[in-house]
């Protein structure tokens, strides 16, 4: 696919700015989510909605800039996602992990990052890299 076959067709798009992309995660149980969002990986919780009594929750967590949607309603997104989130020190959040009684582990990715892959009680994988050593490919 050249980059040409990326652009939209039909209409001038020069006024449009894309600010941010928020992933949406699906949760089955709102208790071990503010757990593993909030206490172990130390987000905040940022809002929390809900149509009504007993209907299902969507929320939004944040932590330095970087924001999560969760959502327990059927359809808002698949089970076993990944989400990949850039981080600057790593090790720090390895450490602080470690510290809490995580089991996680440091590996090597691909462009020279290194990443720190763990698992959320829903099936959904939060993939965090940092940039390492530049890599050249000769």
């Amino acid at each position: 696919m050249s980059s040409t076959d990326l652009h939209a067709t039909g209409g001038e798009t020069a006024s449009v700015e894309m600010v941010d992309a928020i992933p949406i995660l699906r949760i089955f149980d709102v208790t071990k989510a503010k757990e593993f969002y909030l206490e172990h990986l130390g987000f905040s919780l940022d809002w929390d909605h809900r149509f009504g009594e007993g209907f299902p929750l969507y929320a939004q967590v944040s932590r330095s800039g970087v924001s999560l949607h969760l959502s327990e309603h059927y359809g808002d997104a698949t089970p076993g996602s990944t989400v990949y989130v850039r981080v600057k020190g790593l090790d720090a959040l390895h450490r602080e992990l470690v510290a809490k009684g995580g089991k996680s582990a440091l590996e090597d990715g691909p462009g020279g990052t290194r990443v720190l892959q763990i698992w959320d009680p829903f099936g959904n994988r939060l993939r965090f890299a940092e940039r390492g050593r530049e890599e050249r490919v000769t």
